[in-house]
């Protein structure tokens, strides 16, 4: 009897070098338009960054695309008289404070609220969880009035304390949704192998569900912490001389016309300071988003 005769392998068809460049033309109407988006809105930022450089005797008489013509003009010393500025300084502290802190608080209670609602049966579970829902359509403006009056009452308004609390308050409805949907979705499996080897439910959060649930609470942290940082009317309503660097370059808009060398500078660095905490986290932001989209 013959030998079976070999399988004839047929290798897959060669991607043409012809064929990539057509694709490559289809696409580029698109690219460009993108890249063209993408410049005009990097645009104000950029120019908000040549602001920062050019000398104010320069910015009363021409706009900062002068620097194109005069690059000589630029100089960094908008920034070194800025950094020696005792209240700049202590505007970026405060709001280092204000903006860690907070973002701390609401990950960890976000974290252990999510976890309850996601993997543990306690009466109420369910009604719980819709009335955490609901509180994410409430506006924060509606509640600062109100909560003005208790902590002048409870002696802790103006204090960083006072806008930490407020803004955790806020910002954890939507952690404890976003955690809650993102730990649901973790496979129960591992959860029950867990318990039977006889790991307790603490032990199961510090072990297993931080860890698998870190993309979620990175994105949270991102948005929780930009979100902070950025804040203007809490702020303004809750703080008098506890001031984040948002109320202090809003105070130095009152003399605009003799301080622009003072005010782009700070805008740029309350600007930069929150991008690099995005392109920190940003590898986790988009799994954060699809948290719990997909089962």
């Amino acid at each position: 009897m013959a030998a079976a005769a070999e399988a004839i392998v047929v290798p897959a068809p060669r991607d043409k070098t012809s064929a990539k460049l057509v694709r490559q033309i289809a696409k580029a109407p698109l690219n460009l338009f993108l890249a063209a988006l993408g410049l005009l809105w990097l645009v104000p930022t950029f120019g908000l960054f040549i602001t920062s450089i050019l000398p104010q005797s320069d910015l009363a008489t021409r706009g900062w695309w002068q620097i194109f013509s005069h690059p000589s003009r630029a100089t960094w010393g908008n920034y070194d008289r800025l950094f020696h500025n005792a209240g700049l300084t202590g505007a970026l502290k405060t709001t280092a404070y204000i903006s860690i802190g907070n973002t701390l608080l609401v990950i960890v209670v976000g974290a252990m609220a999510g976890y309850a609602f996601a993997w543990l049966d306690f009466p109420g579970r369910d009604w719980i969880f819709l009335g955490v829902i609901a509180m994410l359509v409430v506006p924060l403006q509606m509640a600062l009035i109100p909560m003005f009056k208790v902590y002048d009452t409870v002696g802790i308004f103006d204090t960083v304390l006072s806008i930490v609390l407020f803004h955790a308050a806020f910002g954890l409805p939507f952690a404890i949704f976003l955690l809650r949907n993102f730990f649901a979705g973790l496979p129960k499996d591992i959860l029950e192998s867990a318990r039977i080897d006889g790991a307790s439910e603490i032990r199961i959060f510090l072990r297993l569900i931080l860890p698998l649930g870190l993309p979620a609470i990175a994105s949270l942290a991102i948005f929780q912490f930009l979100w902070t940082w950025n804040d203007l009317i809490v702020a303004l309503t809750f703080g008098q001389n506890t001031q984040p660097i948002t109320v202090w370059i809003f105070g130095q808009l009152r003399n605009f016309g003799s301080s622009i060398d003072i005010i782009a500078p700070a805008s740029f660095i309350s600007l930069v300071v929150p991008l690099a905490v995005f392109f920190a986290f940003q590898r986790y932001f988009v799994q954060g988003l699809l948290a719990g989209s997909v089962k």
